[in-house]
């Protein structure tokens, strides 16, 4: 089992390349940040976790930067998206940003990836709520055209370009790993289908173990290796024994532990608690 660290990435929290170096420091395999390039200030688009929108998602920084950043200070350590929300940018300048960021920190980047829940927010971007997926694939196979050909081209109906030269490639070929958050039937079969991993929040409500059940149930349906797919879920509790028990029991891959949005003494502390369960799990 491998460990990693995500954080909400605002300006008044710990920076990303000082977790980044820390984490390392302690053993974990990879750091991830979230994003929402804004929060609407009128919305009408239910929080998915159930709840109050957190004060930090107004805060989120870029990913891509950060990630960069976090990259300069260190060797080993991941860097992945926890998740992009590609329906909301250019694939031409998503592409480049994420093939950057492979060639900068010499193959460690994850690309996670999904379509998102506000609304409001991708219709600032002038993505129509309603043509969400069938816009969110035009852009993912955009983008996997750009990172592995020379000549790339893309003609569907919502992403059109003849054929352009774009570097850099990524060092990771044929690309760097595409992960998708999901916790649906629908997603999980996506999954399953189309993506080299998959991320889960444990909202600590017994989902997880249904969930996991039918992503093997879908592994067998759709004849793919449920070792081909890394499965990652991100705990929204403490991280103990039992928890690492009960994921391990669900055959997850990584467990990715949250830190606080505002308070860098602790973030290091919570990495300091994971850090002594690393070796016994690893």
């Amino acid at each position: 089992m491998h460990f990693g660290v995500v954080t909400p990435n605002t300006e008044y929290g710990i920076r990303p390349e000082i977790l980044a170096r820390e984490a390392e420091a302690r053993g974990f395999e990879s750091i991830w940040v979230p994003e929402h390039t804004h929060i609407p200030v009128s919305r009408q688009s239910p929080f998915p976790l159930g709840g109050d929108l957190p004060e930090e998602y107004k805060h989120f920084m870029d990913p891509f930067v950060s990630l960069t950043a976090a990259a300069m200070t260190t060797d080993t350590i991941k860097l992945a998206t926890g998740i992009c929300l590609v329906i909301e940018h250019d694939p031409i300048v998503v592409a480049k940003a994420a093939a950057t960021l492979d060639f900068l920190s010499n193959g460690r980047f994850i690309f996670g990836v999904g379509a998102g829940w506000n609304k409001e927010e991708m219709a600032n971007h002038g993505t129509d709520f309603g043509k969400r997926w069938k816009i969110f694939y035009e852009r993912m196979e955009a983008i996997t055209q750009m990172w592995t050909q020379e000549q790339a081209s893309y003609h569907g109906e919502h992403v059109d370009f003849d054929p352009i030269w774009i570097y850099p490639k990524p060092v990771q070929k044929p690309h760097p790993p595409v992960y998708f958050g999901a916790l649906t039937k629908t997603g999980i079969r996506r999954v399953v289908r189309d993506f080299e991993g998959w991320l889960l929040v444990d909202p600590q409500d017994g989902s997880v173990e249904k969930a996991t059940q039918e992503f093997h149930r879908a592994c067998e349906e759709l004849h793919r290796d449920r070792k081909s797919i890394s499965v990652t879920i991100f705990s929204t509790s403490a991280i103990t024994r039992e928890l690492l028990d009960r994921y391990a029991a669900a055959d997850v891959d990584r467990v990715v532990a949250w830190t606080p949005p505002d308070d860098e003494l602790g973030s290091l502390k919570i990495i300091d608690s994971v850090s002594n369960l690393i070796s016994e799990y690893s």
